[in-house]
């Protein structure tokens, strides 16, 4: 059985309500099933969470799955507020040991103190800005990519722990352009994406 743990970044928050982070997550529980060969752990930063068994689900998992919406061109706070408090209580215990630096020579190996060697983490984010805001000559992202951009510290915050990026994807125009044909297309994309990665 592969193990996955799904943490569900949709926070409710004013206009937001998560719906289509929501909706991933049920085309995961449809998905990973163990009569395709899954086990499966959800966490919900919306409802109480024990930082213990938050560090427990990344030590079990041999893949992290992260829904989040981007926010001000970041992660939610609730999300980062959980990002922070696990990270942490996870030090020396199954998620990393140290920064990897060593005292005689602390100029170098920054980052490589993770113990989840071997695990992998994806994630999928919802955005506001289409897709040509990223791609467009002119346009507001100068043609910088989401994970090259505003997901880099994401994506090493992820390394730091030693996780291995499984490529993930990422929805657009979620909001003043959202239509029930884009949201259908966006859940064929995210199954297909599924089969694509994980082989069913």
């Amino acid at each position: 059985m592969v193990k996955i743990f799904v943490i569900n970044g949709g926070q409710h928050f004013a206009h937001s309500l998560g719906r289509f982070n929501k909706t991933l997550l049920e085309l995961d529980q449809s998905f990973f099933v163990a009569n395709n060969g899954f086990e499966l752990r959800i966490t919900d930063i919306n409802d109480p969470y024990e930082l213990n068994k938050e560090v427990d689900n990344y030590v079990w998992a041999d893949v992290i799955i992260y829904h989040t919406p981007i926010w001000w061109f970041s992660l939610p706070y609730k999300l980062k507020e959980y990002i922070d408090k696990v990270f942490t209580a996870g030090h020396r215990k199954g998620m990393f040991r140290s920064d990897g630096r060593k005292s005689e020579n602390p100029d170098v190996n920054y980052g490589t103190g993770g113990t989840m060697q071997g695990r992998k983490y994806m994630v999928t984010t919802t955005w506001n800005a289409p897709e040509t805001a990223f791609t467009l000559p002119g346009e507001f992202f100068n043609q910088t990519s989401v994970d090259d951009g505003v997901l880099f510290g994401f994506h090493r915050m992820n390394a730091f722990l030693s996780l291995q990026c499984i490529q993930g994807i990422h929805f657009h125009d979620l909001e003043k352009n959202v239509t029930q044909e884009r949201i259908d297309r966006y859940k064929n994309a995210y199954l297909h994406h599924l089969i694509d990665k994980f082989g069913n």
